[in-house]
């Protein structure tokens, strides 16, 4: 279609000539004293447009002529952007195929090619950024090859090039490098301070966060590692199942890095709820708290949502987990302050009467019974719990339960016996 238009327009533009050009009889007469010269219209017309067309064609010949060498300059500075271009993707090819030697020549080859073209009054828009990643592509494969003076020498020089405003993400960059780099050298304190001096929209990205719970980890901060492990399990850069893993584990270590009931009273409130209803760690926050004489019946009401979440539902817990509950337990109420109270004697009680198959729950009835110095009921609940018993520590306990109970009759004969089954254990 366009085609044919084109067509159509250079027909009428030669009709339109032909008609004016074959009727038009018109003259033009230049007088040069003392000669006159007579030309036709259309011939002065021809003269006037080839006058034009060849004084344009002058024109731009004598532009192109001046603006050889300005041309040949940007010809340079074009050659050697793409050779910049080219060893910037060689650094990074042979950074990537573990090629550290290479690529940090290709790296350092971009950085004098840059600078050769400041050298020569040039200026690329994007000149500060190019030596910034250059820099750090050095500084990765130096630090790759364990050579940290190289490394540091380009880490410094790429924070330099960085440290424009208008740079504020290549500086945000080289930070989050060098704190990678501290973790890498077990400097925990030194990436700390990297990962301080980012701004705080940077420092909550998930590998801000990645890197600053490494720090925390290396450097034993219990808490600081566990705030962040939240915040990244909030951003699920952990799965749920990982995150409550990593925040089980933590909790742990905070709890046991308490020396005083009042530093562990501190490390559980620290805790969020969800963390202390984990029973590992309600189990290591009582153990810990009767161990240093805290009061049983914090431990107790600690140990509460666990003991509702394994009556609630059968499987709730593992039987490693519900002896180690009712060991627990059986601690506290072995404690000069430890009588179990109404509530707790019934909480166990009702669960025992509505599992009596639940050989962990028999025992620890028993153990509530023989504090109360109900023995008859506890000897019948121990003789019970026997029958069904499948842990071995459990079992030597009853039988050692069951000893005592008999010296307490005088009945040395049966003690004896208890004894003897309680050392085949």
């Amino acid at each position: 279609m366009r085609v044919a238009l084109w067509l159509m327009a250079l027909f009428a533009i030669a009709v339109a000539s032909a008609l004016f050009a074959g009727d038009n009889h018109g003259t033009v007469s230049l007088f040069l004293p003392p000669h006159r010269v007579d030309l036709s219209l259309n011939l002065f017309l021809l003269l006037l447009a080839g006058s034009f067309l060849t004084l344009h064609l002058a024109m731009r010949a004598l532009s192109a002529l001046v603006n050889i060498p300005q041309q040949a300059r940007r010809w340079r500075l074009l050659q050697k952007e793409r050779t910049m271009h080219t060893a910037l993707l060689e650094s990074l090819a042979h950074l990537v195929a573990g090629r550290f030697v290479r690529a940090r020549k290709a790296a350092e080859l971009v950085i004098s090619l840059e600078e050769s073209v400041q050298r020569s009054g040039e200026r690329l828009a994007y000149g500060g950024r190019l030596r910034t990643l250059s820099h750090l592509l050095a500084a990765e494969s130096a630090h790759a090859l364990q050579n940290r003076a190289v490394r540091d020498s380009h880490f410094h020089l790429a924070l330099d090039e960085a440290a424009s405003r208008e740079a504020q993400e290549s500086r945000e960059g080289v930070q989050l490098r060098g704190a990678r780099w501290a973790l890498d050298d077990r400097d925990a304190v030194a990436a700390m301070q990297w990962l301080d001096q980012l701004p705080q929209g940077a420092a909550r990205r998930t590998l801000a966060l990645r890197l600053r719970f490494r720090a925390a980890r290396q450097s034993g901060q219990s808490q600081n590692a566990l705030d962040t492990a939240r915040l990244l399990t909030k951003h699920r850069a952990f799965s749920e199942s990982a995150g409550k893993s990593i925040a089980r584990g933590l909790a742990i270590e905070l709890i046991r890095a308490a020396h005083d009931a009042v530093q562990i009273q501190r490390a559980w409130d620290a805790l969020d709820s969800g963390e202390q209803q984990i029973p590992e760690v309600a189990f290591e926050a009582a153990e810990r708290l009767l161990a240093h004489g805290g009061a049983v019946s914090v431990s107790r009401q600690w140990l509460l949502p666990v003991w509702n979440s394994m009556v609630q539902v059968r499987d709730a817990l593992t039987l490693p987990q519900r002896i180690r509950l009712a060991r627990v337990l059986e601690r506290g109420f072995g404690a000069p302050d430890g009588t179990p109270d109404s509530g707790w004697l019934g909480r166990i009680e009702s669960a025992q009467m509505g599992n009596p198959r639940d050989a962990v729950l028999q025992y620890l009835a028993g153990v509530v019974c023989m504090r109360l110095s109900l023995w008859g009921k506890a000897q019948q609940l121990f003789k019970q719990s026997l029958a069904i018993l499948h842990d071995s520590e459990l079992a030597r306990d009853t039988w050692l339960a069951l000893a005592q109970m008999a010296e307490q009759r005088q009945d040395m004969q049966a003690a004896t016996h208890a004894y003897r089954e309680a050392a085949k254990r």
